[in-house]
């Protein structure tokens, strides 16, 4: 029994990053065999920022379940470890790196994954279709503050000095920021677009990641890897190993079931959000940075996470 859960996880988390590799490794060769230039790649992730990022960011809200039941004390709980985890990353992260562009991409990195990709199927999985409905619950709550906050980060540390009302202005502008509040207020006055609008909308949104990992694996140089090790590895084993267990202890001793502290684990267990890669090259991070995130991290969270599910299982966490 126990080995059937543990060889099904291992088999999501293998379907779940396989899609990745192959967008990344697809834009790669695309760029080796000459078929498109690093100068089209930058303009066409412009575009994905500009253009596809807020169709994306306003589909999520407007497809939210009016008849979702919310669990308060697990969004709370959720919203708050985010909010308290990226204080602490702002208080430390600066004292460790120099560098104004790497800073934020580290941060976004460390704090925030592709908990809609990976979270909705794993839990379902696990916990049948209570867990789906929870973690669908919670994606609709987390995701727009990961990246609502990501954009508030990346915006503090876009070099040198930041001016507070030069901030709130680029906020406020900010192509994601805007997609999301469309999606609010037609969530909140339930404004439904007819099927001929609701279908180009939902294949858009659909079209994003693939387009933006497309990009990422035709930006990418292998050979800058080894230079950023040094905050890749750190940062990765924060994010895939410390914060996993920091949130399951913490979880435990808040009281939350199984299914509760899935969810919150799956928060940070996660590989890096794709689209951290797209904010930061358009925004003055770091983009090479925060795309090499992407790819190591999404390709060793298929052996990570097969790890906590295992361990879980063992503890008697799943089953």
């Amino acid at each position: 029994m126990e080995q059937g859960i543990r060889m099904r996880s291992f088999i999501i988390a293998v379907n779940a990053v396989m899609p990745f590799l192959i967008y990344i490794v697809f834009g790669y060769g695309v760029r080796l065999c000459g078929l498109a230039d690093e100068d089209f790649m930058n303009r066409l992730n412009k575009l994905i920022f500009k253009a596809f990022f807020p169709i994306l960011m306003f589909n999520n809200l407007y497809k939210v379940d009016h008849g979702l039941v919310l669990n308060w004390k697990l969004a709370v709980t959720a919203v708050l470890s985010v909010l308290i985890l990226q204080a602490l990353l702002i208080i430390t992260i600066p004292r460790m790196v120099s560098e104004n562009a790497k800073r934020g991409v580290i941060i976004q990195a460390i704090y925030r994954s592709n908990f809609v990709l990976f979270g909705i199927p794993l839990t379902a999985n696990l916990f049948g279709d209570e867990g789906a409905v929870l973690a669908s619950m919670m994606v609709a709550i987390v995701i727009p503050v990961y990246n609502a906050t990501a954009v508030i980060i990346l915006e503090m540390f876009h070099g040198g000095r930041t001016n507070p009302m030069a901030l709130v202005k680029n906020v406020c502008t900010n192509p994601l920021i805007l997609g999301a509040l469309v999606g609010l207020i037609f969530y909140v006055l339930n404004i439904k677009l007819p099927s001929s609008v609701e279908t180009p909308i939902s294949q858009f949104a659909a079209l994003t990641t693939p387009l933006a990992l497309f990009v990422l694996g035709g930006t990418l140089h292998f050979s800058a890897i080894s230079h950023n090790l040094k905050y890749i590895v750190p940062s990765m084993a924060v994010k895939l190993l410390v914060l996993p267990a920091v949130i399951t202890v913490i979880a435990t001793m808040i009281g939350f079931n199984n299914l509760e502290r899935f969810i919150l684990f799956e928060m940070y267990a996660t590989p890096v959000a794709t689209a951290s890669y797209s904010m930061a090259q358009n925004m003055g991070g770091d983009g090479e940075l925060a795309g090499q995130f992407v790819v190591l991290s999404t390709a060793a969270s298929v052996f990570t996470i097969f790890l906590w599910v295992f361990f879980f299982t063992g503890m008697g966490y799943i089953g």
